[in-house]
């Protein structure tokens, strides 16, 4: 399934979680190196947006909270893309879609 338009992607989740630098669990290294920095989130925000209308997301498990979706692919860069898992959020008390975090995707080693 796609997720709906209407969905959530709190500004502070972008800029003072995934773009701003954290001694554990870092995300901002990676996304550099697609060109996202501090100066940009919307450009950030932006590709998040056109990944998940390009891509289907997929059931993964569920809490009190409600029900977690993963939408993996190719995050369109600034200077390259990169493979990314966002992770979002279909919350209980009210149905609506939340962004939960962004990672980088590993890659299956054979």
């Amino acid at each position: 399934m796609k997720l709906p338009p209407d969905l959530i992607i709190p500004d502070a989740k972008i800029s003072q979680y995934l773009l701003a630098y954290r001694e554990q669990d870092d995300k901002s290294k990676y996304l550099a190196q697609g060109g996202f920095t501090q100066t940009n989130p919307e450009q950030l925000q932006a590709a998040i947006l056109e990944l998940i209308q390009t891509v289907e997301a997929i059931e993964d498990s569920s809490n009190l909270y409600g029900v977690f979706y993963r939408v993996e692919g190719d995050l369109k860069g600034v200077e390259r893309n990169l493979s990314v898992v966002t992770v979002w959020l279909e919350r209980k008390i009210d149905k609506k879609f939340q962004f939960i975090t962004l990672k980088p995707k590993k890659e299956k080693k054979s």
